[in-house]
């Protein structure tokens, strides 16, 4: 089936998109907060044209899954991911996570990708591990304040607040020069208003404050983290570069000037580097 959906432990409908052969490898793609599945479609397509099965999934409360009131957390999310990966049975296969799907990606190869023997290899583009939020132990961290204006710009006016994000930090269109897209801006809109306003005011929590060290230490495939040093929603330093240190089989790509959105708005050279990361 090309789409579908699976249920899960507790009741939770996830719907997915299954496109190519069922023969071919599978890259399985992990949309970032508070979008869908849709935000790979270029990347899908691209991998579809060079021979691959292509996967992905609406998070739960995102998309046309299920709003759930219950179980908005990296536990969760890697549960679901699991429950598709083994409703469609796939193996050897390459999972590919953008920011919140980063941390999706760690928690779900380290606890069920692994183990089950599914995973060949991880990408971690602009993605939130090990931890975002500023700590004892982590000082290079963002203020807990930055995260309660996400959540009250949200509960005060959520459409407002997701197009000041698309049009402004998420893909660097608030900076000098910047050639900013409508379509780009309005799609990002779309995807988050399609979601669940308390599945995302939730995932604010999962995404900054689920420290994942272990995760990204048992992650013993060949993992890539990938990201721009203009990125103003993950700060790089405190981001893909400890991934680095802390990944075992882990390979660090710093983009000089690309934004957090970077797989949309530089996918010609995003799309080649997972091309060769796959392949190689």
């Amino acid at each position: 089936m090309a789409s579908g959906f699976v249920e899960t432990q507790d009741g939770t409908q996830i719907f997915y998109k299954d496109w190519g052969p069922k023969d071919a490898q599978p890259i399985v793609f992990h949309h970032g907060w508070p979008l869908s599945a849709d935000d790979w479609d270029n990347q899908m397509l691209f991998f579809l044209a060079n021979g691959y099965r292509v996967v992905a999934h609406d998070r739960r409360g995102h998309g046309r899954s299920t709003q759930v009131d219950t179980g908005n957390d990296m536990d969760h999310y890697a549960a679901d991911a699991s429950a598709v990966a083994e409703h469609l049975d796939l193996r050897n296969a390459v999972h590919i996570g953008h920011s919140t799907g980063g941390g999706e990606v760690a928690r779900y190869v380290a606890r069920y990708g692994i183990p089950q023997n599914r995973v060949a290899k991880a990408v971690l583009i602009s993605s939130v591990p090990p931890l975002m939020l500023k700590t004892d132990s982590n000082p290079g961290g963002t203020p807990i304040s930055v995260f309660d204006g996400y959540r009250k710009a949200l509960a005060d006016n959520r459409a407002q607040f997701y197009l000041d994000v698309a049009s402004g930090p998420f893909y660097g269109f608030n900076r000098p020069g910047a050639k900013a897209s409508q379509g780009v801006i309005e799609n990002w809109w779309r995807q988050g208003m399609m979601g669940g306003a308390l599945a995302h005011y939730e995932g604010i929590k999962a995404f900054s404050e689920t420290d994942q060290t272990e995760d990204l230490k048992a992650m013993t495939v060949p993992t890539l983290a990938m990201q721009g040093d203009d990125d103003q929603v993950v700060p790089y330093t405190d981001a893909s570069e400890l991934q680095a240190k802390l990944l075992p089989n882990g390979t660090l790509k710093i983009y000089p000037g690309f934004p957090h959105g970077m797989m949309t708005t530089h996918a010609d050279v995003i799309n080649a580097d997972l091309l060769a990361f796959v392949k190689g």
